[in-house]
């Protein structure tokens, strides 16, 4: 891990940029305390299957909602 003045990190973020894609990780300070440290960025997240997909895979409900809700009502309890 490096250490570079807020000033020098001024003057040379390009080169900073380019040893944080190498994998360097740069600490910036201000008057020799650490204010941010410059990391790569992590891959982007993968994408996650559509929603509306998922539901058009899902089979129909053949009964009405108030009736299947009753069958579970009165099947589970007694």
């Amino acid at each position: 891990m490096q250490t570079i003045s807020l000033a020098d990190a001024k003057a040379h973020l390009s080169r900073l940029i380019e040893l944080v894609e190498q994998g360097e990780e740069v600490t910036i300070t201000r008057r020799g305390k650490p204010v941010a440290r410059l990391v790569a960025e992590r891959a982007a997240r993968q994408e996650l299957p559509s929603l509306a997909a998922l539901r058009a895979g899902q089979p129909l409900q053949t009964e009405s909602a108030g009736d299947f809700l009753r069958a579970l009502r009165d099947g589970a309890r007694y």
